[in-house]
C-alpha cells in the first residue's frame, strides 16, 4: 500500500528492530514491536522498517504479518540477498524491500551492499521482487559505482549509508556530507529515488534532511534508545520536527 504524501515532505521510516531485541532478551512477548508500530503511526511516522535477519536476533517471522496488520503504514522489509529471504518477502508482500549486506558476526549492518560486485546474484532477486509489485531498494555506500550498479539492476530506490558521515568529525564530516549530497543528486538525475539512514541522531540529522533530493530517512536504534528515556511518541515527534525544520 502506498502512502499518500506530498513529494516535498521528507518521509520518516522508523526501524523497530530493537524493540524486538529487548523483547527477545527475556524470550517473552514484551515489549511488542507491534505496539511500537502503532505508536509510530499515531504520531505521524510515514513507514515502518524491520530487518528480518538470518539469525532472527530481533524481528521474527511471525512479527511481519502482525506489523502489517496493525497499521496502514507501508512496511519496508530489510533483507539479505538470500533465497530464504526472497521467499519470505514474496509471501508477505511488503510495500518495499531494502536489500542489505548481512554477516552473522556483525552487531549492525556495517557497510553498504556491493551492488556493483554482486550484480549477477542480485539481478534475479531484484527482478522477482519487482515482478511481485514490491518496491526494491538497495542499501549502498554513497559511491558513483554503486549508483551505476543500481541503475543497471533497475532498482527504483537506493538508501545511502550515512554511517561514515555519522562517525566523522569536523572537516571529514563535511566531506562525507558533500559525498552524500552529490550521490543523492546523481541518483535523482538518473530516475532513482534516494533515501538515507544509519547512525542518524538529533544532533546530526539536519544536514542530511536538508539535502533536497532525499525523499526518506530510516532511523531506528537511536529513536528506540531515546524512547527509553522520553517515550517513543516523544522521540519520533522530536525527530520529525528536526527534519521538517531542516527541510
Amino acid at each position: 500500500m502506498s502512502h499518500p504524501l506530498s513529494p516535498e515532505r521528507l518521509r520518516l521510516g522508523v526501524n523497530i528492530d530493537h524493540v524486538a531485541t529487548i523483547r527477545n532478551a527475556r524470550g517473552g512477548d514484551h515489549p511488542d514491536p507491534v505496539r511500537a508500530a502503532q505508536i509510530v503511526a499515531a504520531v505521524g511516522g510515514d513507514g515502518i522498517t524491520a530487518h528480518l535477519r538470518e539469525d532472527r536476533r530481533h524481528i521474527r517471522d511471525e512479527d511481519l504479518a502482525r506489523i502489517q496488520a496493525a497499521t496502514n503504514l507501508p512496511l519496508n522489509l530489510e533483507m539479505a540477498a538470500t533465497d530464504e529471504m526472497l521467499a519470505i518477502a514474496l509471501r508477505h508482500k511488503p510495500h518495499a524491500a531494502c536489500i542489505v549486506p548481512e554477516r552473522r558476526e556483525e552487531r549492525t549492518t556495517e557497510g553498504g551492499l556491493d551492488a556493483a560486485g554482486q550484480h549477477n546474484r542480485l539481478a534475479p532477486i531484484v527482478a522477482r521482487l519487482r515482478d511481485a509489485g514490491i518496491r526494491v531498494s538497495l542499501f549502498i555506500a554513497p559511491e558513483p559505482a554503486q549508483i551505476e550498479a543500481a541503475m543497471r539492476l533497475g532498482a527504483p530506490v537506493v538508501e545511502l549509508h550515512t554511517g561514515e558521515y555519522a562517525h566523522a568529525q569536523g572537516e571529514q564530516r563535511e566531506i562525507e556530507l558533500r559525498r552524500l549530497a552529490d550521490m543523492a543528486a546523481l541518483a535523482a538525475k538518473n530516475g532513482i529515488e534516494p533515501h538515507a539512514g544509519h547512525g542518524l541522531t538529533y544532533d546530526n540529522v539536519q544536514p542530511i534532511a536538508a539535502i533536497p533530493q532525499i525523499a526518506e530517512l530510516n532511523i531506528g536504534h537511536y529513536l528506540i534508545g531515546e524512547a527509553i528515556f522520553t517515550g517513543l511518541d516523544s522521540a519520533v515527534r522530536r525527530m520529525r520536527d528536526l527534519m521538517d525544520e531542516a527541510r
